[in-house]
C-alpha cells in the first residue's frame, strides 16, 4: 500500500498510471474495510466432487463520493462483484469549505447492508460528514469510509459528527493548507485521476 501511495504522491505519474495505482491502493484498502464480512457455508461443485466452500453472507453497497471517489470504485466491484452502488455529489465550496449536495442516489433497504463511502480525500471533513449524514438518514446502519489520504482536522471532524463511524486510511498527513488542501498530500486527485490539470 505504501509503494502504491508513493507512486499517487510523486507529481510526475501521470493519469493512466495514477489510475491504475489508485485502482490497486483501493483493493488492498477495500479489503482491510470488509476484512469482518459475514460468510456463509456453502458447497460447489468441482470438476471432480463437491467441495465445502465459504461465500460473502451480506449485503455490501458501496457509495463513492462523486467524482473522485469513482476512481476508487471499479476496485471494490472487483473484490466484491454483488455489492450494490450507490452515488454520492458533494461539492465543496472553494471559499468556505463548506459541503453541498447536489446529487444523491442510493439503493433502498440500506438498515442490513454493510456501507462501505469512499472519497480519496478526506481533506477537512466536510464532504465526509455530510456523505456520512445522508447515508444515515437513509437508514445505513454499518458504514465505513475508505479514504486514500486523510488530514488531521478531516478526522477530527469526522470523530466529532460520527464517532462511531470507522476510517480506513493508509496515510494521514501533517495539515491542511490555506486553501483547503491536504499537506503534503497528492494533489487534486480527481483532476490528476481525469487528466484534468
Amino acid at each position: 500500500m505504501q509503494d502504491a501511495l508513493a507512486t499517487l504522491r510523486d507529481a510526475r505519474t501521470g493519469p493512466d498510471a495514477f489510475r491504475q495505482t489508485a485502482r490497486r491502493i483501493s483493493v488492498i484498502l477495500a479489503m482491510e474495510a470488509l476484512r469482518d464480512l459475514p460468510t456463509i457455508e456453502t458447497t460447489v461443485d468441482t470438476p471432480l466432487e463437491t467441495a465445502s466452500a465459504r461465500r460473502v453472507g451480506a449485503d455490501v453497497v458501496v457509495v463513492p463520493v462523486l467524482r473522485a471517489g469513482l476512481g476508487m470504485l471499479d476496485a471494490v466491484l472487483e473484490l466484491v462483484p454483488g455489492a450494490r452502488v450507490g452515488h454520492l455529489g458533494l461539492q465543496r465550496d472553494e471559499r468556505t469549505a463548506v459541503a453541498s449536495k447536489y446529487y444523491s442516489k442510493l439503493p433502498p433497504s440500506l438498515r442490513a447492508s454493510y456501507v462501505l463511502m469512499v472519497d480519496p480525500m478526506l481533506a477537512t471533513g466536510g464532504s465526509a460528514v455530510s456523505g456520512l449524514d445522508l447515508l444515515l438518514a437513509a437508514g445505513a446502519a454499518n458504514i465505513r469510509i475508505v479514504c486514500i489520504v486523510s488530514a488531521p482536522e478531516g478526522i477530527a471532524a469526522l470523530h466529532d459528527a460520527h464517532p462511531e463511524i470507522e476510517i480506513f486510511t493508509p496515510a494521514v498527513d501533517r495539515e491542511l493548507n490555506a486553501q483547503k488542501f491536504i499537506l503534503p498530500g497528492l494533489g487534486d486527485f480527481g483532476d490528476r485521476l481525469y487528466g484534468t490539470i
